[in-house]
């Protein structure tokens, strides 16, 4: 049924005041404050029940700074409530609003489920017009729309919670969906594919070494009617509508709005665990889609001012910039939205004691009148701002329309898209990958060198949730995405893959020997290169989507973290664990600089020595070569394991390579530490068993394997 909007309710009211946004228990009631430039007039609607009929209509009398406020009293924490809003319906200038439509708070800190399209309720058009977005759509959508809920962020007990504050050269980031870590039946925990299901695998984290998970979006986020008809869903979550409420999917749902401090729960665990927590957050669009998309919130609010819009013509404003691929782009060129972004971010630091924050698609918070800037507004905005300035922020540095890696400003790190493709192509055995493999070693100087950032901000992965695990890279030259129903047109073309000889499954034991030994070798290289490791969450125990390189929407077995394969895989578990180790024993593999084979100190130590195959220069330009040797060395001030050399050899060959080695002052011996060619149980010899190397001076490195030597 539609709502008259007339103010109806017997509730205390005050005019309350425009600052803080959002609803805020206050000693007698709540203050609601909601910002709509445009707005003619705001109505708040309370609730008793998500589905039921509002109990309460109160018109906003009282704006400030285009802020409209009211304190409502005798009310509390757990009030359900939404808005709907009156103004001009003119999609050509830029106006949507749509008084039938109930509206999301912006800053709403926890809803009472997900928002569906159902039966196209929540268009804000009449869907049977033949100009689609012409005529205003006047049924009501109150009835079927989740409900903001009141949220008293000081009720949770932290018990002295502090961040780690674990430094960017210590961190080892692991890559996880919050849902698909336990929601497999083999996960064995209490609450599977909730906060709390998560905490009960975090004592697996610290076996591994992990000290940082980035959780894939936990923002509050809309499923697409496109998905919903293939019964599919949006499993990733990169579709956010709500930018300060944890996702209710993940929550328990013992009550409404538990979700708030269950999520606070799981921080405040992986904190005692010594685990930092990053966010991966969709700042760059909203959920809502592009001019036929539905109304949830900012289009109802106030479109023309979070929305990057244009048009030609007498038609202006009427269509979305969509610099994302996904409908819309949030307008970071505009004050308000800058601040709804600033205000998010500070409340999850703040309120929910996160660490950091992954950028997804960056480049677009950095656009403005079109381009990428690197002192764009936000970017000022975050490195002025004496909270954000001091947390670890990570840019995915691109969008579909402007690649910006080693373009962000000093403060930041980033997805370091150049280490991801050159160490697979030269893993595969392409040519000419030497030389720029030596720049992704040393922590990227070529990209992060010239503007005070060090090889921390590089941050190296091989595999990520948006392609193959490191299973399928493996395992599959071609992608797989006929399960997500577009004909396999999705997901990248372009993935440096290589199946083995055998595309997918397969039982030779010779293809499967040669996938293990490829997916140890990147672990390496991932390791003990200079700048930040993620691991991809399942990597570690060979997991598998079946070459599907673009999940997206499957939220089902193909995603989900198999437990089972802790087991099967127990060989590949233990050499990432002592990979791990390793890099945390020796920090000449941990340095903050970039290793660029200068002197470390007055010794005229360099900090690093590439070789040949008989000690002489590398052959760099050769794009026939296959095989990097270098060697790094521990100095006594470097920590406890002092006085160490490590040398490497990367074979990226098909054939087998004679290496000589370097000769070792004060009669030190060269002892084997790793090689990914030998058999399980000898491939990572533990700390104090190192196999001491024949005199001979030279080392036989096998094909596609990598050799690391212990000098002591």
């Amino acid at each position: 049924m539609a709502y008259e909007l007339i103010q109806k309710t017997n509730k205390r009211l005050s005019p309350g005041t425009f600052y803080p946004l959002g609803a805020t228990p206050i000693a007698d009631g709540v203050n609601f404050s909601i910002y709509s430039r445009y707005a003619s007039e705001v109505y708040l609607l309370l609730f008793d029940l998500s589905d039921g009929e509002p109990t309460d209509i109160i018109q906003l009398g009282s704006r400030t700074r285009y802020c409209w406020h009211t304190c409502v009293h005798d009310i509390a924490a757990g009030q359900l409530y939404g808005y709907k809003i009156r103004g001009d319906y003119n999609p050509a200038w830029g106006s949507r609003f749509n008084e039938h439509k109930l509206l999301m708070d912006p800053y709403s800190k926890a809803l009472t489920g997900k928002f569906r399209n159902i039966d196209n309720l929540l268009l804000a058009y009449d869907a049977s017009s033949p100009g689609r977005d012409l005529t205003v759509d006047a049924r009501d959508s109150t009835r079927i729309v989740p409900k903001s809920i009141v949220v008293d962020d000081d009720a949770f007990d932290w018990q002295g919670d502090v961040p780690p504050g674990i430094a960017p050269e210590d961190m080892i980031i692991y890559e996880v969906h919050v849902k698909g870590f336990t929601a497999h039946p083999s996960s064995g925990v209490s609450k599977p594919g909730t906060y709390l299901g998560f905490i009960e695998k975090i004592p697996y984290l610290k076996t591994l070494g992990i000290n940082a998970v980035e959780l894939m979006p936990v923002h509050e986020f809309y499923i697409d009617d496109f998905l919903l008809a293939k019964g599919l869903t949006n499993y990733w979550g990169y579709n956010s509508i709500g930018f300060f409420a944890p996702e209710s999917s993940y929550g328990t749902g013992v009550k409404p709005g538990c979700q708030v401090n269950e999520f606070k729960t799981l921080v405040r665990e992986l904190h005692k665990a010594g685990i930092e927590v990053i966010l991966d957050v969709v700042y760059n669009h909203s959920g809502e889609g592009n001019e036929l998309g539905p109304t949830i919130c900012f289009k109802g609010v106030d479109n023309g001012t979070y929305y990057a819009l244009a048009g030609t013509g007498g038609e202006p404003f009427r269509y979305y910039m969509n610099y994302t691929g996904c409908g819309n782009s949030l307008n970071l060129s505009n004050p308000h939205v800058i601040r709804f972004v600033m205000d998010s971010l500070r409340y999850w630091v703040q309120m929910m004691h996160v660490d950091g924050f992954r950028f997804d698609l960056a480049s677009v918070l950095g656009r403005e009148d079109g381009y990428f800037r690197t002192s764009a507004s936000f970017f000022d905005a975050v490195s002025q701002d004496p909270l954000l300035s001091r947390v670890k922020l990570v840019a995915e540095p691109w969008d579909i329309g402007t690649y910006q890696v080693g373009n962000f400003p000093i403060d930041w790190s980033e997805w370091n898209g150049k280490f991801r493709d050159t160490v697979r192509k030269f893993g595969k055995g392409d040519a000419g990958q030497v030389k720029d493999m030596g720049w992704r070693l040393t922590g990227s100087a070529d990209l992060y060198g010239d503007d005070g950032r060090s090889a921390y901000n590089s941050i190296n992965f091989v595999a990520c949730h948006d392609g193959f695990t490191l299973n399928d890279l493996v395992s599959y030259n071609y992608k797989h995405n006929e399960a997500n129903q577009e004909n396999n047109n999705d997901g990248s073309n372009d993935n440096n893959s290589w199946n083995c000889g055998v595309e997918g499954k397969t039982d030779d034991p010779a293809v499967l020997k040669l996938r293990k030994q490829l997916v140890k070798n990147y672990i390496c290289h991932l390791i003990f290169s200079s700048g930040m490791p993620m691991i991809l969450g399942g990597d570690e125990c060979m997991r598998t989507q079946a070459g599907n390189n673009n999940a997206y929407c499957q939220d089902n077995e193909l995603s989900w973290f198999d437990w089972r394969l802790i087991d099967e895989h127990a060989d590949v578990i233990e050499f990432v664990r002592k990979a791990i180790a390793l890099e945390k024993r020796f920090s000449v593999l941990r340095r903050r600089k970039f290793l660029l084979g200068e002197d470390l100190d007055a010794d005229s130590v360099p900090d690093l020595t590439w070789y040949g195959f008989n000690l002489d220069t590398p052959a760099w330009d050769d794009p026939e070569l296959r095989t990097m040797c270098y060697k790094l060395e521990e100095q006594e001030s470097d920590s406890a394991a002092s006085g160490y050399d490590i040398f490497f050899i990367l074979n990226g060959d098909w054939k087998e390579q004679r290496v000589a080695l370097p000769l070792l002052a004060d009669g030190k011996r060269w002892y084997r530490v790793i090689d990914t060619s030998l058999p399980t149980g000898e491939d990572f010899s533990a700390e104090g068993a190192e196999v001491l190397i024949d005199p001979s001076a030279y080392y036989i490195a096998n094909p596609r394997s990598t050799v690391a030597l212990l000098g002591k």
